[in-house]
């Protein structure tokens, strides 16, 4: 793995410390194999629709950087969401500034990081940067560069939630549980699992997953 690109210790130490605290392991969601977040990739990816698009991306993002649901949904609930302020892209050194750089940049930056703020479980001024996943849509750098692009067109000042939208609804967990629910339905039973052993919590668990694996 590329130096810079990811703090492997930081992320795990803060999942685990995370599940100590919920419920025992016959409880926990099942992690989601890499096939259901590219299907829904696919389905953004032909879609006019912010809600869509957003939601993509915002899965993408909770996938790669293991994210809980109430740091990348936009609700009214007590969260604490990652912000436009939060995400900082570059060029490999060389940091793209936001209100600046062109859509041409952003899209076709190599490296994104994450500064933890008041998350759970983290340290605050805590940088996690990601670089490009090889993939061409279900990436990490892509997912926040999209964000910005989308939340900069309509003026959002820093402290705006990465998932909001403007033109409808707030994104919440639960139109994360059902977009992976939809899915898992439309990919069947050789997942090995049923849309209802899966929600937005699902996320995380499969980050880790395929963190682990690839290491």
């Amino acid at each position: 793995m590329k130096e810079g690109c990811a703090k492997l210790d930081f992320r795990l130490t803060r999942l685990q410390a995370a599940w100590a605290k919920q419920d025992p392991p016959p409880h926990r969601v099942k992690p989601l194999p890499i096939q259901v977040i590219r299907l829904i990739a696919s389905w953004a990816q032909e879609s006019s629709q912010d809600a869509v698009k957003a939601t993509s991306d915002m899965i993408i993002l909770a996938f790669f950087f293991l994210l809980r649901p109430g740091e990348y949904v936009d609700t009214n609930a007590e969260s604490t969401p990652f912000t436009l302020a939060d995400v900082s892209l570059y060029t490999g050194d060389v940091y793209l500034n936001p209100a600046t750089s062109s859509e041409l940049q952003l899209l076709a930056a190599t490296r994104v990081t994450l500064t933890f703020t008041t998350q759970k479980n983290g340290v605050r001024g805590e940088v996690i940067g990601l670089c490009r996943s090889g993939h061409a849509t279900v990436c990490p750098v892509l997912a926040a560069a999209r964000r910005v692009i989308y939340l900069r067109s309509h003026g959002a000042p820093p402290g705006t939630p990465l998932a909001r939208l403007f033109s409808a609804s707030r994104i919440t967990a639960s139109d994360i549980t059902r977009t992976i629910r939809q899915a898992v339905t439309l990919l069947g039973v050789d997942l090995g699992f049923t849309p209802s052993d899966v929600s937005a919590r699902s996320l995380r668990a499969a980050g880790a997953n395929a963190l682990l694996l690839s290491n």
